[in-house]
């Protein structure tokens, strides 16, 4: 070997551990300029959390926007909180004076659905819960107007409710006090109401297709809550091409868009003289504008609106049931009152009827504490500066991602005479008469309320009453606790429990 050989030899290490030294310092170098970024935008934003780079304050919040861990944090930093979601910056509007101020002074600047990834992928910017701008607006306008023509808080829409309450009572019956889980029973029932005002028909229990349905449904809804779906708004490129439980949910999501699609292809194969459903009034809505060009009705938005709806309101309303049962067994005291009230005034349940609920004011006072409490939406869906907002003395930019902790309302000790406990004196006046409360969110409010809130309220009172003037509810033999920590998905609901319906 020549000398100029083993000189060359020589400075190879010396190169590699140069090169290597100057990649760790241009490394460490972003990452100063990434933490210098990061704290000039805080300093600008309201208080909150240190963020990381790159991962914001996902390592603080386990990777999951939990109420909990929002109200924790409201203790050190007030009612409006900035957590960072990877390398964006989210709002968090807490207590029910910043959730008002949000929502309700400031509901038209506050009024766009966030631009989220998981968003995107669900509805493309299609339907009412994530849609934006012109389309959103007319297709929650058709919404309203086709509720209103099924007959939304009429008889003939209370009656297709009461069908399902005396299935539901039936199937109970059938049990004869054995300790079963309810959850199947709950999800047939809720979603056979939303299925007759969507579809036209109901799923019998026992059918497969019902069960895949609930299957999917559980695993769409709860999927943006979830760690997953937190990691799947910050990395989405990543989350769609590694293997995971994520892929699960997306073949879930493309089997429910296909029998909502094979619904509304049936609709259009056999045509109803006169629409009976939301399907069939949407179509012809279609049908009446097929000459605009302009026109934002089509079957990709109906396929979406229906999907929305059903997610929405069977999911919503089968956890507040679930958490229903559970208070009542954890407090015998209420549902003996209550059915004692009931009896007072209904000889049988197919006596009552949703004008009925001022006449039980104690009852519809524990229908409202027990959505109060399960508060099953604690975190609202993210909301989008639609324009520059000033919000609890903080300028925020167009653009700004804003989530308010609806569970902090429920629960705000400034509105509430029991605020941490299950008391339908929450909801009762010095005489007894039922008494509503502004801070009273579970439907959310302003712009973007629920739109099946009246039908959720309806359902709640019929199916209740229903119940609790047929059985006492209680825990199975031997059982004397129940785990009522709850799993938080996009709602928020108990862990599988068993229960006994004793027929009264």
């Amino acid at each position: 070997m020549n000398e100029i050989q083993k000189c060359e030899k020589t400075r190879r290490p010396e190169r590699m551990l140069g090169t290597t030294t100057v990649l760790l310092a241009l490394l460490l170098g972003l990452l100063l300029l990434h933490l210098i970024k990061l704290r000039i935008t805080s300093a600008q934003l309201p208080p909150g959390p240190t963020p990381v780079p790159f991962f914001g304050n996902l390592w603080t919040l386990k990777f999951q926007l939990h109420h909990k861990t929002i109200m924790q944090l409201a203790k050190t930093y007030g009612n409006i909180i900035t957590i960072w979601i990877g390398q964006t910056p989210i709002i968090v509007l807490h207590g029910y004076e910043s959730i008002r101020e949000g929502l309700i002074a400031k509901s038209e600047q506050l009024s766009m659905r966030a631009e989220r990834p998981f968003f995107k992928y669900y509805a493309n910017g299609r339907g009412i819960i994530v849609a934006n701008g012109h389309n959103w607006k007319q297709q929650r306008q058709l919404g309203i107007q086709i509720l209103r023509n099924l007959g939304l808080g009429s008889k003939g829409m209370e009656w297709k409710i009461h069908l399902e309450a005396q299935r539901l009572v039936d199937i109970f019956t059938a049990l004869k006090g054995r300790a079963h889980d309810p959850k199947y029973c709950l999800m047939n029932t809720m979603s056979n109401v939303i299925a007759a005002v969507s579809f036209g028909h109901h799923f019998s229990l026992e059918d497969q297709l019902f069960h895949d349905l609930v299957e999917s449904s559980d695993s769409v809804t709860s999927f943006f809550g979830t760690r997953l779906g937190q990691l799947y708004d910050s990395f989405p490129w990543l989350m769609h091409h590694i293997p995971g439980p994520q892929q699960t949910t997306f073949k879930h999501l493309q089997f429910l868009k296909c029998l909502v699609m094979q619904e509304i292809k049936s609709h259009q194969r056999n045509p109803s003289t006169e629409p009976q459903d939301i399907i069939d009034f949407y179509l012809e809505h279609i049908s009446k504008t097929k000459d605009d060009p302009s026109s934002p009705f089509n079957e990709m938005n109906l396929m979406q609106i229906v999907l929305d709806i059903f997610l929405a309101g069977s999911e919503t309303l089968t956890s507040t049931f679930l958490w229903g049962l559970l208070f009542m067994v954890l407090h015998p005291d209420v549902q003996a009152k209550v059915q004692k009230e009931l009896d007072a005034h209904f000889e049988t349940y197919q006596e009552l009827h949703y004008e009925n609920r001022k006449e039980v004011p104690y009852t519809y006072a524990v229908i409202h504490e027990i959505q109060r409490c399960a508060n099953v939406a604690p975190v609202g869906l993210p909301r989008q500066c639609a324009q520059d907002v000033k919000i609890k003395g903080y300028q925020l930019k167009k653009g700004t991602v804003i989530v308010t902790c609806l569970a902090s309302a429920l629960c705000d000790p400034n509105y509430w005479k029991f605020p941490n406990d299950f008391c339908p004196s929450n909801f009762l006046d010095e005489h007894g008469n039922f008494q509503s409360k502004e801070a009273f969110l579970p439907f959310s409010t302003g712009q973007r309320i629920c739109l099946g809130r009246q039908l959720a309220m309806m359902e709640l009172f019929i199916f209740f009453t229903h119940l609790l003037h047929a059985f006492t509810f209680q825990l199975p033999q031997g059982v004397t606790e129940v785990n009522m920590n709850g799993i938080l998905g996009t709602t928020f609901r108990p862990h599988p429990y068993q229960i006994c319906a004793i027929p009264r």
